[in-house]
């Protein structure tokens, strides 16, 4: 095996490629340990941020979101496992390569347009998410965050477990797409 790629055989390359194409079957396994963690993060609000999850990922669902949206809600936040801070920009890089453009869009941007709910509080403009007004994505990127992410703090909404979500995230997750 080559200590530097640029000295790396056309067959140590193609066994590198079938082993990580092998690895990629896994990614699932690796994204349900993160969302479960988020169970352990409730900074204040009324339910823990997996419970968010679910219930935001419940929302798209009952609204007849397809499973690829559904997913995303489901993943909107995974990016917390790493910073609550730049959570929208870690948890779109996550769900690039697996979901279409405008849905990495729509989580790229769901704090801004999130910030019509609570912007005014902070003395911040509550209308930020106009300046997306001419974006493909931006009617969608509306219904996400006013009708399934901010609404979706509730103890008492019927909430399914990870579980339910399962089978649908791992085909998500099962091909990535390239990207860049």
């Amino acid at each position: 095996m080559f200590t530097r790629m640029d000295e790396g055989s056309t067959e140590e390359w193609l066994e590198i490629r079938e082993l990580t194409l092998a690895s990629q079957r896994q990614v699932a396994d690796r994204i349900i340990p993160m969302l479960e963690w988020l169970r352990h993060s409730v900074d204040g609000y009324a339910v823990d941020q997996l419970t968010h999850s679910l219930q935001t990922a419940a929302r798209a669902e009952a609204d007849g979101a397809d499973d690829e949206l559904v997913i995303t809600a489901l993943c909107h936040d995974i990016g917390k496992f790493v910073s609550t801070a730049n959570h929208a920009s870690m948890s779109a890089e996550v769900l690039a390569p697996y979901v279409r453009p405008e849905l990495y869009q729509l989580i790229q941007h769901h704090q801004v347009f999130q910030g019509a709910a609570y912007n005014h509080h902070f003395g911040w403009d509550p209308d930020a998410r106009e300046a997306y007004r001419d974006e493909p994505w931006f009617d969608l990127a509306v219904t996400f965050a006013d009708d399934w992410d901010q609404m979706s703090f509730d103890p008492d909404y019927p909430t399914p477990p990870l579980a339910h979500f399962e089978e649908r995230l791992r085909a998500v997750f099962a091909e990535p797409r390239i990207t860049k």
